[in-house]
């Protein structure tokens, strides 16, 4: 009988965490404490063990070296280059996730010495390959607002027009006419109007929506398309 032959891969998982501050899409890194890349500024990631799933895997290494947990994650990427680890042929498989940067207080933990949300305009020198990881991942979050509206994940519950617009605005990278994207979100028919208006604001009080998922389910269903 043949001898079977037993493969062995080795796996990371690496995790891109989008927040938004209301004018700026920001990314949380860690400071590495260990080698390899120390010192340097990174995204959360570490190998998949033997007995994790990929997305087991991703949970369990975002809390461990975040505190963060229980937050909304998509697979969208898979890196292979050969020499894309120091310590051998390591594929990583990439995720991306959308919080509320004002609800959740990331922790540095394990060889995590620091941690911190940097905007997108000020990202430094990455250890390995994170800043082509954190490239692809822009351009997934670009792309998926326009085909499903998972960017209310960065918001409050409860928002004015003007913050919807903002966070369009930020994660496009592009000006969007007020009236005009004001005309469409509405007619998109999955915002619900408050009898609510801002408080505590120096200018005129806007009123509040909340984004009815509900709705936004029964409509998805016929086709929709979120490109403003």
């Amino acid at each position: 009988m043949k001898e079977q032959l037993k493969l062995h891969s080795v796996f990371s998982v690496d995790c891109v965490i989008f927040g938004f501050d209301g004018e700026e899409i920001k990314v949380l890194l860690i400071e590495r404490g260990e080698e390899p890349y120390k010192n340097y500024f990174a995204l959360p990631g570490d190998l998949v063990k033997e007995d994790e799933d990929l997305e087991t895997a991703a949970g369990s290494v975002l809390q461990s070296l975040t505190g963060l947990k229980d937050i909304y994650m998509e697979q969208y990427y898979t890196f292979g280059k050969v020499n894309r680890h120091p310590l051998g042929r390591i594929i990583t498989v990439a995720y991306y996730a959308l919080v509320n940067l004002h609800e959740f207080q990331p922790k540095a933990s394990s060889f995590a010495k620091g941690i911190g949300w940097v905007s997108l305009a000020n990202i430094p020198s990455l250890g390995f390959d994170h800043n082509a990881i954190l490239e692809k991942a822009i351009e997934r979050l670009k792309w998926r607002v326009t085909v499903k509206p998972v960017g209310f994940e960065l918001l409050n519950n409860k928002f004015t027009l003007r913050q919807i617009r903002k966070l369009y605005e930020a994660i496009l990278e592009k000006n969007l006419d007020k009236r005009n994207f004001r005309r469409k979100i509405l007619k998109m028919d999955f915002l619900l109007p408050l009898e609510e208006k801002q408080k505590n604001v120096a200018h005129k009080a806007a009123r509040l929506y909340q984004f009815d998922y509900a709705r936004y389910k029964e409509l998805s269903a016929k086709g929709y398309n979120f490109d403003f």
